[in-house]
């Protein structure tokens, strides 16, 4: 999806789940994480899966992903079935039309942001021009365009995830999932975070798929579903006056 293509409308659903069911063993006791779930997300939205730790979101966004296969039921991804696919397909259309954001950050130490940025852009046959050129304005995007030549251990926090961010968007894809992102900023830069998370869903028409427990993150989401023991408890939109005037800021240095 190129970065200047026009927005998706809200109405065309990327994401389906159907009747997904996850269990977990352990000896020979078996926990059923999702109970026959079923759910559509949609483009140019950032939909919020939050709840308690263990009520079974974090697999939900694996499973959605592709990154874990449910016990029952299917995924259908921007049209394609998950579980129909081979694990070559798997991952190259993880590659291709996915990005993700993790608690964690998951940078490597010896590396510029701007190379970070860059990497994945390799593996998905860029040419180096034009990989340095989306790395750039994806950095710049996120606010980072000034410390793009600095390594993590001159980063803050906030910066990290970041480019983070930035190493997913850079990708151009159409579906964005992000676990727990802000769980590991003070509330300024989680502020932040899930302001340029929620701008990429308007500006760019992505779907954007966050898991967190964080409360703060509530009035940042155009949607909002409740999971408890596995189950989707409620799925709601926050109030429009709230999305819409924390979506509006802009990332600071």
């Amino acid at each position: 999806m190129s970065m200047s293509a026009a927005p998706q409308t809200s109405s065309t659903t990327t994401l389906q789940a159907h009747g997904v069911r996850k269990s977990f063993v352990s000896g020979r006791v078996q926990s059923t994480v999702l109970h026959d779930l079923t759910l559509d997300v949609h483009a140019s939205e950032l939909t919020l899966i939050s709840g308690p730790s263990g009520c079974g979101k974090s697999t939900l966004l694996a499973i959605l992903s592709g990154l874990q296969p449910a016990d029952a039921g299917g995924v259908r991804a921007l049209g394609h079935e998950l579980s129909g696919l081979g694990m070559r397909e798997l991952e190259h259309f993880r590659l291709q039309h996915t990005g993700f954001v993790f608690q964690g950050f998951n940078l490597f130490p010896a590396l510029t942001a701007l190379e970070q940025v860059e990497l994945p852009l390799s593996y998905m046959g860029l040419a180096k021009g034009l990989a340095r050129k989306r790395a750039i304005e994806s950095l710049e995007e996120v606010g980072l365009g000034p410390r793009m030549r600095l390594r993590p251990a001159e980063l803050s926090g906030g910066e990290k995830q970041r480019v983070a961010i930035a190493r997913a968007l850079a990708k151009q894809p159409e579906l964005l999932f992000a676990d727990e992102p802000t769980s590991a900023l003070d509330s300024a830069n989680g502020q932040i975070v899930i302001d340029i998370l929620h701008r990429i869903a308007r500006t760019h028409g992505t779907t954007v798929l966050c898991v967190s427990h964080d409360p703060r993150l509530v009035g940042h989401a155009d949607r909002m579903l409740t999971m408890e023991d596995g189950r989707i408890l409620s799925d709601h939109a926050p109030p429009a006056s709230l999305s819409t005037a924390y979506g509006a800021k802009e990332p600071s240095a």
